[in-house]
């Protein structure tokens, strides 16, 4: 499904070229954005794609969208004059963009693990206190301090999933596939961080999974030669000056690991 269907960036011109976040894209030629049910936004740190996810976030309205203290006046100026266009359902009538729509960026699931984390603290904190100095069961403090904190069944076990069973990463893969629902948009900005490659691919699976049966549509931001190389994706190059659709085996990135271990076959080759 095509939510979005396209996105034209700001052509206004201004004095001043350190002014954010014209002075990102001043430099290049963008032709409007065209989008498929997934479409990457590739480039290396300081290229713009973060800042582009978060201003077509803040345009359509997505959950998640980042304001700033400073600036914000510009941005806002910025997106307004950005504009976009809706895709159309099979009988050419007019998608509205979902109201669920959500921006995730890769620092946004960390942050839930540290606070996981830091929840799991105080719940060992609080037992001990009850069964070390009250006397309390264990299983009877545990229920208190879950009651008493207002925590659902669901997020303590997630807790748990979190803490006992597996890493920070799995956890984040866990999270990351527990927010994909059907018929829904999603932003997100270098979802990989954190994950092996193993389950790099696995998450990009999923993507073309849901893009393909469940009605998704989905603009990423990555570099990962993982997520490039399987996901089923358009890729629009925010390094080249004009802004190109590439292939996944052409980009920079992908071909420094290709050459990389090409240099060092003889090791994998014995």
């Amino acid at each position: 499904m095509i939510y979005l269907s396209s996105f034209a960036l700001s052509d206004k011109k201004v004095k001043n070229p350190n002014l954010y976040p014209y002075s990102v894209f001043q430099d290049k030629d963008c032709d409007p954005f065209v989008f498929a049910p997934i479409t990457i936004l590739y480039g290396d740190n300081g290229c713009g794609k973060s800042t582009l996810l978060n201003i077509i976030a803040q345009k359509i309205n997505a959950k998640g969208y980042e304001t700033y203290a400073y600036g914000q006046y510009y941005i806002q100026n910025y997106v307004e004059e950005c504009r976009f266009d809706t895709g159309e359902d099979d009988t050419g009538r007019n998608l509205s963009i979902p109201a669920g729509s959500l921006y995730m960026k890769s620092e946004d699931v960390l942050y839930e693990i540290k606070k996981i984390q830091q929840e799991e603290a105080l719940e060992q904190g609080y037992v001990y206190e009850q069964v070390r100095r009250k006397g309390m069961r264990k299983d009877v403090a545990q229920e208190m301090f879950r009651s008493t904190n207002g925590r659902s069944w669901s997020t303590m076990q997630i807790l748990k999933f979190a803490q006992e069973k597996y890493s920070n990463g799995e956890t984040a893969m866990q999270m990351l596939t527990d927010i994909l629902e059907p018929d829904n948009l999603y932003l997100l900005d270098e979802p990989e961080v954190s994950l092996s490659p193993q389950n790099q691919v696995k998450l990009a699976e999923e993507i073309n999974q849901c893009a393909r049966f469940l009605g998704c549509q989905f603009i990423i931001a990555t570099h990962s030669p993982f997520m490039l190389g399987t996901l089923q994706a358009k890729i629009y190059n925010l390094e080249s000056t004009e802004v190109e659709e590439a292939k996944w085996y052409e980009l920079k990135n992908v071909r420094y690991f290709y050459e990389f271990f090409d240099k060092n076959r003889k090791y994998f080759e014995r």
